[in-house]
């Protein structure tokens, strides 16, 4: 589990692509520290198992799944990730609960400057949209924001100063797809409100919880 605060931007090193798979080497050093052959890092948000390990980065298999879900697939050599290391047990909770399994990408569509705020909106697709939430949490390329305005096609967060230089936020233009990961909490809660012969994000009536049951009972 993760928590959406970044700790360091890595540097891809090296990309080496099988048919339908690849191997990154990244650059880092903070990361490292403490960190063993089989832990697991997010790398924009991806979680990925360190498979090698050296005195300046190390190595990470991705899987066709991961690649076919995420924009790991655009990144090229010299390329900048935000790399975060899985929660201690004793450590804060700063950001929010992050699997590091990602739902899909989205595409940046506005950036501006508002103040001392800056603004990203960014797209995506419907099967997205519908976890995302205004005054919720979002996690885009591993970093945990909150969503501040939101329609039907896109949502948009506020990110300070600080959050854009130290991710790759500050490398991000209008046209970049980036990875999205939605709450948990919100899919788990619609998977325990469906039947179970209704399929997550249908809009059918079947025999769950509705309006109608909750105000019967007094909710």
């Amino acid at each position: 589990m993760f928590t959406g605060i970044v700790e360091e931007i890595g540097t891809v090193e090296e990309i080496r692509h099988g048919q339908h798979s690849a191997i990154l080497k990244i650059r880092a050093s903070k990361v490292l520290v403490g960190t063993k052959i089989g832990d697991s890092i997010a790398v924009n948000g991806i979680c990925l198992t360190v498979t090698q390990l050296g005195p300046t980065g190390f190595s990470a298999d991705v899987m066709h799944e991961t690649l076919n879900r995420s924009s790991l697939s655009k990144l090229s050599r010299g390329g900048h990730v935000n790399l975060e290391r899985a929660m201690a047990a004793d450590g804060r909770f700063g950001g929010h609960i992050v699997s590091g399994h990602v739902d899909g990408t989205g595409k940046i569509v506005g950036i501006k400057r508002d103040d001392n705020a800056i603004w990203f909106t960014i797209e995506a697709k419907p099967e997205l949209m519908r976890y995302i939430v205004e005054k919720g949490s979002i996690t885009i390329d591993g970093i945990s924001l909150t969503v501040a305005k939101i329609s039907n096609t896109d949502f948009s967060i506020s990110a300070i100063p600080h959050t854009v230089a130290q991710t790759v936020l500050s490398e991000r233009k209008e046209g970049d797809h980036v990875n999205l990961e939605t709450d948990i909490i919100g899919k788990y809660v619609e998977k325990l409100l469906k039947p179970a012969d209704e399929p997550t994000g249908s809009s059918g009536s079947g025999n769950g919880i509705s309006r109608e049951f909750l105000t019967k009972y007094g909710f």
